[in-house]
């Protein structure tokens, strides 16, 4: 396995390491939620939001170890959630109301897909450190 391959390997376990916190933090808000007589899928957009912002602070600082500013990053880290969210709300949704999954099954099903769109969209372009002077 080459280096640059080694990194990435080294990067998604520690992304989904770190990204289970956030995702601890979405499967309460989403429990909470939905035993309070929340809906389903309203309480799993809260989660996920929740989530987020738990794993950009984690991501920032320890998985891709981003010097870049906050602003510019944090808008490129929320770009791409917004796209993850779009993906696990409909994941999610088709699961509860078309397979009939319970909803905490349907969010570990979204979870995994979500989580590669994730990792490859702030892998390569949030964190995506630049060098200046090289094509």
């Amino acid at each position: 396995m080459s280096q640059s391959h080694f990194t990435v390997a080294r990067q998604f376990v520690s992304f989904c390491a770190l990204g289970a916190v956030g995702t601890i933090a979405q499967y309460l808000v989403l429990v909470i939620g939905v035993e309070l007589g929340g809906g389903p899928v309203i309480s799993s957009v809260l989660g996920f939001m929740v989530g987020a912002f738990v794993n950009y602070a984690l991501s920032y600082r320890f998985v891709f170890r981003s010097n870049s500013s906050h602003p510019h990053t944090i808008m490129k880290f929320f770009t791409v959630a917004l796209f993850g969210l779009g993906l696990n709300t409909l994941v999610f949704s088709s699961a509860v109301y078309s397979l009939r999954l319970h909803y905490l099954m349907s969010q570990v099903l979204a979870t995994g897909i979500v989580v590669i769109w994730n990792f490859i969209g702030n892998r390569w372009w949030t964190f995506r450190e630049v060098e200046y002077g090289k094509p």
